[in-house]
Order: structure tokens, then sequence, then C-alpha cells
């Protein structure tokens, strides 16, 4: 996709599962708000919960497995580009949920950082990628805010931003430092993931006028007005090896 940069922050975590939220670092509880039981995107054993897309492949078509389950944890290959999306859509919601980076790095991105990460709110589907929000997961770059295809967000600073159709705009995580699209890159300034190979919390608040996104406990980038309001949420596949494990949502009262 087309790449604009701007300055700005997000929010993103995700969690899960009994004994290891224990261990990750959390945001405070006070800056959650009341919600809902839990609904269990992911129970360890299948994607039941999950379609799958490949680009070229198309829906429910992954003969080189992509997605799989190892150990109660979703291993995504990233050597095709694609996503599992949740077959239930959201609205207003707080996404708890866990994700380490793999070795791999694999064809248009082969040698470069690490990408990935959770797209929400989405509208349309079944193409590479749909009108949505995005809690950005890459190296140096984890927090960001991506608005694709349409999608919108005013940022902190007051700007309205809109993706173009078609493509995507960036709004950069609070205090990001001077970026360099390098495997294993890691930001000098404004750097929220662990070391590579440790497991890293993210979280997002998802409300009809406020988007909060937290990585390891620490709020990354917040927005307001977001377009659109609602929908499905996917977890990417895009060209980097990475792992996610203890996927929680809360719907918010």
């Amino acid at each position: 996709m087309t790449l604009i940069q701007l300055t700005k922050r997000v929010l993103v975590t995700i969690g899960a599962g009994s004994c290891l939220w224990a261990s990750a670092q959390t945001m405070p509880d006070t800056a959650i708000p009341p919600h809902k039981s839990a609904v269990i995107l992911f129970n360890g054993k299948d994607l039941s919960q999950f379609d799958t897309f490949i680009r070229g492949r198309g829906l429910n078509n992954d003969p080189a497995h992509v997605f799989q389950i190892e150990n109660g944890i979703i291993h995504v290959s990233g050597q095709e580009m694609g996503y599992i999306i949740t077959r239930e859509s959201f609205h207003r919601f707080y996404l708890r949920a866990e994700f380490k980076w793999g070795e791999g790095t694999f064809g248009e991105r082969a040698g470069q950082a690490r990408d990935s990460g959770i797209l929400y709110n989405i509208q349309n589907e079944q193409k590479v990628w749909p009108r949505s929000l995005e809690f950005q997961i890459k190296e140096g770059e984890t927090g960001d805010f991506w608005l694709t295809d349409g999608a919108a967000l005013t940022g902190s600073d007051g700007k309205r931003v809109t993706g173009p159709p078609g493509s995507a705009l960036n709004i950069g995580h609070l205090d990001k430092g001077p970026q360099k699209n390098v495997v294993g890159f890691r930001n000098t300034t404004g750097e929220f993931e662990k070391p590579h190979g440790e497991w890293n919390t993210l979280e997002v608040i998802v409300d009809d006028k406020v988007i909060r996104q937290y990585v390891n406990g620490k709020l990354a980038n917040t927005g307001t007005d977001p377009f659109p309001t609602d929908g499905k949420i996917l977890f990417q596949s895009e060209g980097a090896e990475i792992y996610f494990r203890n996927m929680q949502l809360y719907p918010l009262k």
C-alpha cells in the first residue's frame, strides 16, 4: 500500500488467557471502561471464530498453512499476504492480546522491518487491505495508527486524517523517532516493544468517540471521532513471521 507519513499516537493491546496475564505489564485498571463478560476470540485449539483470507487464493483457502495452531498459539508464517478475520462484528469494545516476532521475512518485505497489525471496525472484506482502522505492529512503529481505504480519525493535534481510497495513511505514535525499514530495527526514542523474541501486550479501547491504543501498558496513541465505528477485526500476515496468543474482547457497557 502507499504510505503517507504523518505524526501521531496509537493504542493497541490484546490480552489473553489465564495465568499468562499476571506476568504481562498492563495499563491501569482505571483506564478500562465498564465492560461486559469476555468474548473469547481464540480458544487455543482452533480458529472457529475466524475466516481466513489469502491474497490470490480467496476466503478459507490456505494450502500453505500461513495460519497454524501450535501449542495454544497462533503461528503466522508471513509467507503470503492475508489475514484471519472474525466472523462476528463488534461495536464499542476493549481488546487485549499478546504477540511476539518470529524470525522470517518474506517476499516484498524480505529483509525489511517485521510488519503485521490488528485491523478493526472493518466494513468491507475479502481484499488486502479492507477499509479499517489499524493498530500497527511493526518494528520501530508498533502503536501507530493506519487508516485504510476511507477510514478516518481525528488525531490528538485536532487534525482530521482520512485514508485515501485503495491506500492507507499513517499517524505515528507519540515520541516516535526516525525510522529505518530494516529487519530488527528498534527506535531510539518512543520504543514500546520488548526485545525481539519476548511477548508484548497490546490493548485497544474502541468507542464511538475515542480510541486509545496501548503497548505493554503504555499509551501509544489516541484519536477521536473514528470512522467506521463498528465492524469485524482481523490479524495480519504481512511478510513477517509472528505469533499471537491470549486474545480476548470485552464489549463496553
